[in-house]
Formats: C-alpha cells, structure tokens, sequence
C-alpha cells in the first residue's frame, strides 16, 4: 500500500508540473510540439539522473525510487500527448514535421536519458 501511495503522491507532482509548463507561452514553429518535446526530454533527463544516482548507491529506498521514476516522472512525462500530437500533424498534412518530432522525440530522448552518466564518468 504504501509503494502506491508513493506512486500516486509522486504522480500527482508530476501531473501538476508538467501542467503548469505546457501553460508557458512558447512560440511554436511550424506547428511543431514544442512544449510537450521539453517536457518529454526534460523527464527523459530526469529519469537518467535517477537511474544513474541509482546505480552509484544501492542504499537508496525502494519507495523513493518509485516516487520519483514510476510517479514524477510517469506523471510528468506524456507517450500519449506525444502520440496524439504526432497523430494531429499527419491527419494535418504536416507529414514532415510529424516524422521531425518523432526521430528528434526518440533520439534525443535517448540521449537524455544517457547523458547523466557519459557526463559524470
């Protein structure tokens, strides 16, 4: 019980700060994502920073981890967003923006989420 309400309080943050960033007023080229593709990044760097804290300390409590992987960062990253978004722009005709968000989406992502670690080794 308490892992899910670990989860759940960890959810609602991160449901609540990504919330309050896709209200920030970005100017958005081309149609282009841009509020959900700097959270998707920011959370993708945020899990790697947890992953890597992770992996230098293995005294570190089970319910953090959940609290801050599975709750802040589920609760603040969004596949879904993303899908829909990247729907929208094809259903639009913006094919070329669509595919742009995906690859740049996937493989900044990625690097993200590694860039904790290949910078502090």
């Amino acid at each position: 019980m308490l892992n899910c309400l670990a989860v759940g309080l960890g959810g609602f943050i991160g449901a609540v700060i990504r919330y309050l960033m896709g209200l920030i007023p970005i100017k958005n080229p081309a149609s282009f994502p841009v509020n959900t593709f700097i959270i998707n990044i920011a959370g993708a760097f945020a899990i790697g920073c947890i992953a890597y804290a992770m992996s230098k300390n293995q005294n570190i409590d089970s319910r953090l981890i959940l609290f801050l992987k599975v709750g802040i960062c589920g609760g603040f990253t969004t596949f879904s967003t993303f899908s829909l978004e990247t729907a929208e722009l094809i259903k639009s005709g913006s094919i070329l923006t669509a595919v742009i968000y995906v690859v740049l989406s996937v493989v900044i992502g990625a690097l993200a989420v590694m860039l904790p670690e290949l910078a502090l080794k």
